[in-house]
């Protein structure tokens, strides 16, 4: 192996050069309501309540994709987006199976309970 004295070459920059006058790439703001209200309707998603801020959190989600695509690249944060939305999709799937075992224990209560107005073996 021989080594050439001199300075290292450096690299240039992968892709075409950015125009001085582009604006540097930002995190969306959005970005992180989705995660947040995500964490949210996961967290909370066996409470019922958890549908709120998940339903929310898609429909943000959705926004943020239209203004992340409309910005040409500028906007960043599509891992927060796929993270946020995963996590409101677990809380809308909570929040259904709770409503589901709901309704099988009311169904199993009111089949237990007995039919009609129970009267003492004496009355007519």
């Amino acid at each position: 192996m021989t080594t050439v004295a001199g300075p290292m070459p450096v690299a240039p920059p992968p892709g075409p050069p950015r125009h001085p006058l582009d604006p540097d790439p930002v995190r969306a703001t959005k970005a992180r309501a989705v995660f947040a209200l995500g964490l949210m309707g996961a967290l909370t998603g066996l409470f019922i309540g958890g549908v709120v801020p998940a339903t929310v959190a898609l429909l943000l989600a959705r926004q943020a994709r239209r203004e992340a695509y409309a910005s040409g690249g500028f906007l960043t944060g599509a891992a927060w987006l796929r993270r946020g939305e995963s996590l409101a999709w677990t809380g809308l799937v909570l929040a259904a199976v709770a409503v589901v075992v709901g309704m099988v224990v009311g169904v199993l209560r009111l089949a237990e309970a007995p039919y009609g107005q129970d009267f003492a073996p004496n009355v007519n």
